[in-house]
């Protein structure tokens, strides 16, 4: 095995001196940006060729169970959990059982804080991920001083590459900044490809004013548009492209359990499949950058109303179904009549979620949200409009509903006090709540009700 990498990487050598004074064959064409870095470029890189991981480049993070996102597994530095195979680095989940039935859970995170820290460039590494329900491994960034411009998340971070355990065909690359928080973030699913079956190249290009994340080659999303301050706060002093305008580490991590992947169930396996193995990570730079860019002006958030006054649209393709966390079901759209099947109820709030995105919203304008709602049984659900490009912030407080079997009307008024938003979206949150009782809606509206 440790030969047949020597062979391949030895080829790649070859290919590479061919072809050093031209870009990375790594972009498509007809597949966004191509590459902007050469081999010429190449400042680091790490194969694991070793026996070891070497310490010159890598430190070993420890933490205990829950230390962030509800987490499951204790991060530790046993060679059980991280260690060099073949000519690979693997991070192995590991659960445990003790006799009297605790479980437990450790994995592997390591990182180059101190050591290989770039501003700006080409990071990238190639790798394939674990398989099973509550697996979360990360290729991700963060500041080397977190407090330059205040802690996570107005510090920035880049997610070069998330993909849950249960979904492997679909990959996630993320930049969160700002307070109120603020994230980027594009799912990239390419068709008849499982993240967990073969190896697959994931990259991001950083430069002063653009970030472009890539897959195989494919410049799947760009981002041109953060900040790090409060919104509507005076920005002279972390001006733009702050808070990507420092170093930055990389990290390698598992994750089993959390808010988002869920726990571990019944089906997860811990052998081979929880692996994540990566194969090698490089760090491309060019000589310098030109920092002296702008921050793109947003156009004004222009807002649609149909000739009764009402913003919210109506129809099969205004409402979208969305399930998590164990929660399951469907809905039926009628015009302006919406039913909510529920099948499962799940273990969140958004397990069972109906949404109707893609809703402007404007700074200082007064609104009212309001519907007909009733239950075959008596249950809650709760209401709200979120930012799902601002991390779901809330415009509109989350605001919880006891429905019975009688319809009711329901209306609230509120002001859009937040920054304006193109992309704001209703939500029906009907998971946890211990129904499964169907809902049905009518007559949904937002309106202004100011002037």
């Amino acid at each position: 095995m440790k030969l047949k990498k020597t062979l391949r990487l030895a080829v790649s050598a070859s290919l590479a001196v061919a072809t050093a004074a031209s870009a990375l064959l790594f972009a498509q064409k007809g597949q966004g940006t191509p590459s902007k870095y050469t081999e010429a470029d190449l400042i680091w890189k790490d194969d694991f060729n070793g026996s070891k991981l070497n310490k010159d480049d890598w430190n070993y993070e420890t933490h205990k169970p829950g230390w962030v996102n509800s987490e499951l597994q204790a991060y530790v530095t046993s060679e059980e959990n991280t260690y060099l195979k073949d000519g690979y680095l693997v991070i192995q989940p590991v659960r445990k059982e003790d006799k009297n039935g605790n479980v437990s859970y450790t994995s592997g995170r390591i990182n180059t804080y101190g050591k290989h820290i770039p501003t700006y460039g080409r990071i990238e590494a190639r790798l394939k991920v674990p398989s099973g329900k509550g697996f979360l491994p990360a290729f991700w960034m963060m500041p080397q001083n977190e407090g330059r411009y205040g802690q996570w998340p107005k510090c920035g971070e880049i997610d070069i590459m998330e993909v849950l355990g249960n979904k492997t065909d679909t990959l996630y690359g993320t930049l969160h900044f700002g307070e109120p928080h603020t994230q980027v973030q594009k799912a990239y699913t390419p068709g008849k490809v499982d993240f967990s079956k073969e190896f697959h190249v994931f990259a991001v290009e950083w430069e002063p004013g653009e970030i472009r994340f890539y897959c195989d080659g494919v410049n799947y999303q760009t981002a041109k548009d953060w900040f790090t301050k409060r919104r509507g706060a005076k920005e002279e002093s972390y001006p733009y492209p702050a808070p990507y305008n420092q170093p930055f580490y990389i990290i390698f991590n598992v994750a089993v359990g959390g808010d988002w992947p869920g726990n571990p169930d019944k089906s997860t396996k811990f052998g081979e499949n929880a692996q994540m193995v990566v194969d090698y990570v490089k760090i491309y730079q060019k000589p310098s950058y030109d920092e002296n860019v702008k921050r793109p002006e947003k156009a004004p958030v222009k807002t649609v109303v149909d000739c009764i006054g009402n913003i919210a649209r109506s129809g099969s393709g205004a409402w979208e179904f969305l399930k998590a966390q164990g929660g399951d079901g469907s809905i039926n759209v009628d015009g302006n009549k919406l039913d909510i099947i529920p099948t499962k109820d799940g273990s969140v709030e958004y397990s069972v979620q109906v949404v109707q995105p893609a809703l402007p919203m404007e700074n200082g304008r007064k609104y009212r949200i309001s519907f007909d709602a009733y239950a075959d049984k008596s249950r809650k659900m709760i209401v709200a409009i979120s930012g799902p490009d601002r991390n779901w912030v809330r415009y509109f407080k989350d605001t919880k509903v006891s429905l019975g079997k009688k319809e009711k009307h329901y209306s609230w008024e509120f002001t859009m006090t937040d920054e304006s938003d193109a992309n704001a979206r209703i939500e029906f949150n009907c998971g946890a709540q211990g129904s499964t009782a169907a809902i049905h809606i009518t007559n949904v509206r937002l309106e202004f009700v100011d002037k």
